[in-house]
């Protein structure tokens, strides 16, 4: 068994999680998962010193991903989530439902499913079967 790579940082001896390179042609410093090898010009980071790092001004950082960590959602994804939400609690799609339209057993939604009351782009809200 291999022993384990510690961070590259000075009095640092967490475990190495990420590998650093720089690219001096590119003024880029590319950080991403932990390189098979210990290389000589690269550097290993703990979690802590990999979400911290910087670059100096002028220069680029690229973080690559290696797909184990889940990814944030896009401010677009978050929009498009706020704005379904507000349009499912339109006042007049209530007065809509209370009239027995599309809301009320029976009736069916927009689109012609009866689950459905609201859509916003690929975002469908969605009534509860028991109402």
């Amino acid at each position: 068994m291999s022993p384990v790579r510690r961070c590259s940082r000075t009095a640092c001896g967490r475990p190495a999680v990420a590998t650093l390179t720089y690219v001096y042609a590119d003024s880029t410093a590319v950080l991403g998962p932990l390189a098979t090898y210990a290389e000589p010009h690269c550097y290993d980071l703990c979690a802590e010193h990999s979400e911290r790092l910087t670059a100096p001004r002028g220069w680029e950082v690229v973080r690559l991903s290696d797909g184990t960590t889940p990814t944030r959602p896009s401010g677009d994804d978050l929009e498009a989530l706020a704005n379904a939400v507000r349009e499912a609690a339109r006042p007049q799609e209530r007065a809509a439902e209370a009239a027995g339209g599309p809301g009320k057993p029976g009736g069916t939604g927009r689109g012609g499913d009866p689950m459905e009351v609201g859509r916003r782009g690929h975002l469908r809200v969605l009534r509860s079967p028991d109402n």
